[in-house]
């Protein structure tokens, strides 16, 4: 394992078990182990992801504060 692997590791470890899940997931997908079945998204998240999607097309980004500020709330 590298030593940068290693260090995402140790930051993963402090993140919610939740988030630790969502991050195993993707490394799952790109490592092309992934056999579980799609995530079903309830019509909260589907409406989420539209106005997103929506705000994103207008051009409606995070400022860079905003970015950072949620890098240091997750101690990354």
């Amino acid at each position: 394992m590298t030593k940068r692997l290693d260090r995402a590791m140790e930051a993963l470890k402090k993140l919610p078990e939740g988030a630790q899940d969502d991050i195993a997931r993707v490394v799952l997908q790109l490592a092309g182990v992934d056999d579980e079945e799609p995530v079903s998204l309830s019509p909260d998240e589907r409406a989420a992801i539209a106005k997103s999607r929506a705000a994103a097309v207008r051009g409606e980004f995070a400022t860079d504060e905003q970015v950072a500020e949620v890098w240091r709330k997750y101690g990354l």
